[in-house]
């Protein structure tokens, strides 16, 4: 069983009446403190704004600091704020694990919401599975799918907007946890009866077709098979740009255009459309899990992680 750190304890109260302060206003002030608004605070604490202002204000009664000052965008912490932010975290995740080791755990009874941020891409390649598998094994538990959003990701997992992400591991945020959980290679798809392509696709046919290409942030025309071709001194010619995977190969099924798309996606077309090598190495990627620090050691998302993983090793 993990024991809190006595040492950090101190730090958190030195210098406060604590007569007044409990452990609810200690997580008030943890989330003000991620948070830096009053506002995002109340609604990761489920409470109201003029809740949590009433428990501000006895926050900075008993710190005989206030905390948080009004700046030119949102708010900014005190000096005395930003030597407490740490360990009162890491205080407070002590007591977090204590209560979670003590308590039972089932996840047929569990009752939670996992908001997941993911792609298109990802969604079809697992956590459809995920999803299905869980409506059995742990069916008090809503899953919220997101669209995964690399920029703001970081933030995102640290204020709990989102529990657990799929990203690639080269674009997962450097500061949180991960785990990696596939990797994923890429094939050429053509639609049935193309006049050119038939069974197998030269590099001299590659570049000559029309190409529908992925840019997950819209509007992008190239990618890394274009620096595979540009190794060798080759172009190809890219006639259609989408944001998502799962549209492609039904575009590819319905005109000459070819594409490159994942293998997992590609496996669910392969009565559709063709399935081929590429005429040349392209580059694969590996998908991760990404966390936060903050829910490692919570039961529920320690187990749905684990779940996730084993799908993934099924896969």
């Amino acid at each position: 069983m993990a024991v809190l750190q006595s040492n950090l304890l101190p730090a958190v109260i030195e210098r406060m009446d604590t007569r007044n302060l409990d452990l609810g206003l200690l997580v008030t002030l943890e989330a003000l403190l991620a948070e830096r608004n009053v506002t995002r605070a109340a609604r990761r604490l489920n409470l109201s704004q003029p809740a949590l202002s009433a428990r501000l204000a006895r926050l900075r009664e008993a710190f005989g600091d206030p905390l948080l000052i009004p700046a030119q965008r949102g708010m900014v912490l005190t000096q005395r704020a930003v030597e407490l932010r740490q360990p009162l975290h890491e205080a407070l995740e002590g007591v977090r694990r204590v209560v979670a080791d003590g308590a039972p755990f089932d996840p047929a009874t569990m009752r939670a919401t996992l908001v997941i941020a993911a792609t298109d891409y990802q969604q079809y390649a697992l956590l459809t599975r995920f999803s299905v598998a869980l409506r059995t094994e742990a069916p008090r538990v809503r899953i919220a799918w997101r669209a995964l959003d690399v920029l703001a990701l970081a933030t995102q997992l640290e204020r709990g907007e989102v529990d657990l992400a799929l990203a690639s591991s080269d674009h997962a945020p450097a500061a949180m946890r991960q785990r990696q959980l596939y990797c994923e290679d890429y094939t050429v798809i053509a639609r049935q009866g193309h006049p050119v392509v038939q069974g197998y696709v030269s590099l001299d046919v590659f570049c000559t077709l029309e190409h529908v290409v992925v840019s997950p942030q819209g509007g992008g025309f190239s990618g890394p098979t274009d620096a595979a071709l540009e190794a060798v001194g080759r172009r190809r010619t890219v006639a259609l740009s989408t944001s998502g995977f799962l549209i492609v190969p039904e575009v590819v099924s319905r005109s000459d255009m070819i594409a490159l798309v994942p293998r997992r996606i590609s496996d669910g077309w392969s009565d559709r459309v063709q399935v081929l090598d590429p005429p040349l190495t392209i580059p694969g990627f590996a998908i991760a899990s990404v966390w936060h620090d903050r829910t490692t050691n919570h039961p529920a998302q320690r187990w749905l992680r684990e779940r996730l993983t084993m799908l993934a090793a099924e896969g």
